[in-house]
């Protein structure tokens, strides 16, 4: 009997025949795929951009742009150059006047020494001697000599006298000595005096002969009272150096 109702053969209850479920799966997988071309295509559009930008602005390329940045890197290197070398000119200025500065230090050590030696309260008790000797090569055959006189046996009593000398060496091959008048030139050539409480620089000059190699100085200090006193110095330590510039 047919009451208005026609069969299809499907069961309505049955989940492939929903009608609302099965749409919405499809749709959501058409959105996602269109999500992320757009993510490729944006990805691809800034990439393009940044080579633009690179090639048309940079101007890598250019010869000019690379000639100037050339230019400047020589002239910051020439710059760096200057400046090291202005450094090591200063360091080595400072290394000098160090190395002076300490020099004139242990200068005035060693006469601080040599004045507590014979001034200090703890100084030896010494009479007249020659503590230094110095000869020094003045023009032609001048020769200059200083020698370094000191005494504190009387302290409060000055010593004075007259100081000569004497050298040896050689000429010609034979041994010879020159007194104070050959040394002075003069026969009667009075010594160089002195007058000293505790010490005391005398100087003075002498002549040497054509071919004449010194080899022993001989200080004689004469006091007004009491004994004369001699000391000899090599030749060599008086003036660092063994024979007199020709």
């Amino acid at each position: 009997m047919d009451n208005g109702q026609h069969s299809t053969g499907e069961r309505p209850d049955e989940p492939g025949n929903a009608p609302g479920p099965a749409a919405a799966p499809r749709k959501f997988s058409f959105n996602w795929i269109h999500g992320l071309i757009a993510v490729v295509l944006l990805s691809l559009g800034f990439g393009v951009w940044g080579l633009v930008t690179v090639f048309a602005g940079g101007g890598a390329d250019d010869p000019q742009v690379l000639q100037e940045q050339v230019d400047a890197l020589e002239q910051r290197v020439t710059t760096l150059a200057r400046s090291d070398q202005i450094s090591r000119e200063a360091n080595r200025e400072l290394q000098g006047a160090l190395a002076e500065r300490e020099e004139q230090v242990a200068g005035l050590r060693a006469e601080v020494a040599f004045y507590e030696r014979f001034v200090g309260s703890t100084a030896q008790r010494r009479g007249l001697s020659v503590h230094e000797l110095q000869i020094r090569q003045g023009e032609g055959r001048v020769w200059h000599f200083a020698a370094t006189l000191t005494q504190n046996l009387d302290r409060g009593q000055a010593s004075e006298g007259g100081l000569t000398l004497a050298i040896e060496g050689s000429r010609n091959g034979r041994l010879e000595q020159l007194e104070w008048p050959d040394l002075r030139q003069h026969d009667e050539a009075p010594p160089v005096e002195y007058s000293f409480k505790y010490f005391q620089q005398v100087e003075g000059d002498v002549v040497l002969p054509d071919g004449f190699i010194p080899v022993r100085v001989t200080v004689r200090v004469a006091p007004a009272r009491g004994d004369a006193v001699e000391q000899s110095f090599p030749w060599a330590d008086a003036t660092g150096r063994s024979t007199p510039a020709p």
